[in-house]
């Protein structure tokens, strides 16, 4: 959801402008996670904290902050902390009020930005208001945070003097999921950031900075499980902190994402869940943590391979379209170095300790949200065929509302792109919980998926910017498919099946490029729906293509904003036969596999109620020539992989539709890349 940025700079001088610019750039990097406002706050005179916040696109805000904030733009700062928020809306509508940063109060003595959700925020507003903090500024459960610390200062002595044990007395009586960094007029140059169940990535340019670890401070929990500090202040000088001498220079980035760190450092901290970092004015750090409670002392740092060419969109007119583009490559390298074609073999490093466990399981169950459940629907045949094991698909919401029986002899898959889906993480939790085998399925390297997993896949399908995922998740079911492989493989009775997808999988890069070919092709059809606007558009198949109609007819939703339903071409007869005349726009996927006469009926069925579809066919298919439906001839591969084919011309389609329209494609309304609130 929400992007957040900070900056930090120690005894390396930065002028106001740079800072402004700084933070702007910042958030330019986090737009894809929220773009319904945008804020930042730097220091002003006194190191009295400024803020500026507008609603729109954070292109507004570079225009408001160089009209408003131009004042002492030359004005040097030797240490200096700058927060910056993108917003994607939660509690209240988008407006300036409702945008971060949000302030204890007029005089800003608190101030907060924030990604996620503060569950008791009603309850802690109330209690605030019976306090005599009667003025609030807007609709969101942030502003209770400023508001919390402001009350702790203003009626504990002993916590003016110690930002920790301040920011530790706030965390105690915060519930939900959450990334925060705080800053004061009262500690200027100091920063606190915490992070519970929402991501938020530390990154360090220090060349005094030698060690690839971090040795974090210990704190205790309380019997509720909320951190507090358990040895007042002194572990701020314990050896958990990181001592930048004087004289020598520091620069500290803070952000929900690595995109916007990755063109200032490589070398990065992924915070766990319930740290928290303290940047004091020196600029020394110091990382806390319940180490009783996690068993972890140190944090690694980690150096980053990304480039920041990938986060451009590479002369492309959207990210999307990019994205779509690279499909050819990315499904490459979700097989790269784990396959041997010669072999015949699969292996995935990630799981090799953990195979023979998941072969000898009672069921597997895969959970995921949105794009993610439809790979594993997509994928979900050939696992039943290949492992005989009975396999079940659940959205990750409805799961967890129905508390679903898990065991210990179940493997439990969980699919996101982010590796930061509430819903998904949620459900690992309580799978966990139940002793269930944790298997990760991610793109994002030290995402709360891939750090909470036994075991796990990477989909290596590089940086997906674009809110409307294509390239995951191609990739997804990529890796989903090798994993199959994999378990299927040393059974005798699947050696020909195993053999028949490797092959296939050996010429589908090639496939792929020869089907984004088919692109002009594609605008026509987009021109044919973006005539009919207001309509509903149905996509229909069988097989492993319902999972194809399920993930195009979110991708049409998504972005250009129009009603479409993917159907099971078995269930016409049982409703959605209603809906069908000869004003409904009906796409229908028949490319050969042993479904392919059954769908031929439902074409039939279709036809004989005035339906006009059009029809996905395999290209050597001539039974459709002389139908006069309109046809999308496509590669033909093995079945199994035939969804991956099938489903480019329709991202292409979405695409393209909402492009005529003129709708922001790469930030469809009301949606975010990372859902990282339930």
């Amino acid at each position: 959801m929400c992007g957040i940025f900070g900056y930090l700079n120690y005894g390396l001088p930065r002028s106001r402008e740079f800072l402004l610019d700084m933070l702007v750039t910042g958030l330019k990097r986090l737009e894809y996670r929220g773009y319904d406002s945008a804020g930042l706050c730097v220091d002003g005179p006194k190191h009295k904290p400024e803020i500026y916040k507008i609603v729109g696109n954070v292109s507004n805000l570079e225009k408001l902050v160089k009209e408003q904030a131009s004042a002492n733009k030359d004005e040097k700062f030797d240490q200096h902390v700058g927060i910056a928020h993108t917003r994607w809306s939660t509690h209240g509508e988008p407006a300036t009020r409702n945008s971060h940063p949000h302030s204890s109060g007029p005089d800003n003595q608190f101030v907060v930005i924030h990604n996620g959700i503060i569950s008791n925020y009603a309850t802690l507003k109330q209690f605030l208001i019976t306090k005599g903090y009667t003025e609030w500024t807007s609709e969101t459960d942030t502003e209770v945070i400023a508001k919390l610390a402001q009350y702790f200062w203003d009626t504990d002595e002993s916590l003016r003097h110690d930002f920790i044990k301040l920011t530790l007395m706030v965390v105690h009586h915060l519930e939900g999921a959450y990334a925060i960094i705080l800053k004061s007029a009262h500690f200027p140059s100091e920063a606190c950031a915490v992070r519970r169940s929402s991501p938020l990535v530390f990154g360090i340019r220090a060349e005094s900075l030698q060690a690839n670890i971090i040795r974090v401070v210990n704190c205790s929990v309380n019997t509720t499980g909320n951190m507090r500090a358990s040895n007042e202040a002194a572990f701020v000088k314990s050896e958990g902190a990181f001592i930048l001498e004087e004289g020598q220079q520091a620069e500290y980035f803070l952000a929900s994402d690595v995109h916007a760190i990755v063109e200032h450092t490589n070398k990065v901290v992924y915070l766990e869940d319930e740290d928290i970092l303290h940047i004091n004015a020196e600029g020394s750090f110091s990382l806390l943590r319940d180490t009783r409670k996690t068993g972890m002392h140190t944090s690694d740092i980690q150096t980053l391979e990304m480039e920041l060419d990938a986060i451009s969109k590479g002369g492309y007119a959207h990210y999307m379209l990019k994205e779509i583009h690279e499909q050819g490559d990315t499904v490459m390298n979700a097989m790269r170095g784990r396959i041997n074609f010669e072999t015949q073999e699969v292996i995935l490093g990630g799981l090799r300790d953990h195979i023979s466990s998941i072969i000898r399981c009672r069921r597997l169950v895969f959970i995921a949200c949105g794009t993610s459940y439809h790979s594993a629907v997509a994928v979900r045949q050939l696992f039943e065929e290949l492992t005989l094991l009975p396999v079940s698909v659940e959205l990750a919401s409805d799961f967890l509302d129905r508390a679903t029986p898990i065991f210990r002899d179940d493997t439990c898959f969980f699919i996101s792109q982010s590796g930061e889906t509430a819903d998904t993480l949620r459900a690992l939790e309580f799978c966990k919980e139940h002793g269930a085998l944790i298997v990760g399925v991610t793109n994002t390297v030290g995402s709360t998926i891939a750090r909470d997993s036994d075991c796990g896949v990477y989909l290596n399908a590089g940086v997906e910017i674009g809110v409307a995922s294509t390239k995951a998740y191609t990739s997804q079911i990529i890796a989903l498919i090798l994993l199959a492989l994999q378990l299927g493989q040393d059974r005798k009775s699947c050696q020909a099946r195993v053999h028949e997808v490797i092959q296939g999988l050996r010429v589908l890069p090639a496939l792929v490029r020869e089907t984004l070919a088919l692109e002009d092709q594609v605008k026509k059809l987009a021109k044919r729906y973006d005539e009919s606007k207001g309509k509903s558009l149905l996509l229909m198949g069988r097989g492993f293509q319902f999972a194809t109609c399920l993930e195009a007819a979110l991708k049409i939703k998504e972005i250009s904003y129009m009603h479409s339903e993917g159907i099971l071409a078995g269930e016409l007869k049982h409703g959605p036969l209603a809906l069908i005349d000869d004003t409904m726009p009906i796409i229908m996927i028949a490319t050969k596999d042993k479904h392919y006469t059954k769908v031929q009926n439902a074409v039939h069925q279709v036809t004989a109620r005035k339906g006009n579809p059009v029809i996905i066919c395999s290209k050597t298919d001539t039974s459709f020539d002389k139908s006069g439906y309109g046809l999308l001839r496509m590669p033909e591969t093995v079945d199994c992989l035939q969804s991956i084919i099938n489903i480019i011309p329709l991202q292409l389609l979405s695409y393209h539709i909402a492009v005529m329209q003129g709708f922001n494609v790469d930030q469809p309304r009301n949606l975010a890349k990372s859902v990282t609130v339930e």
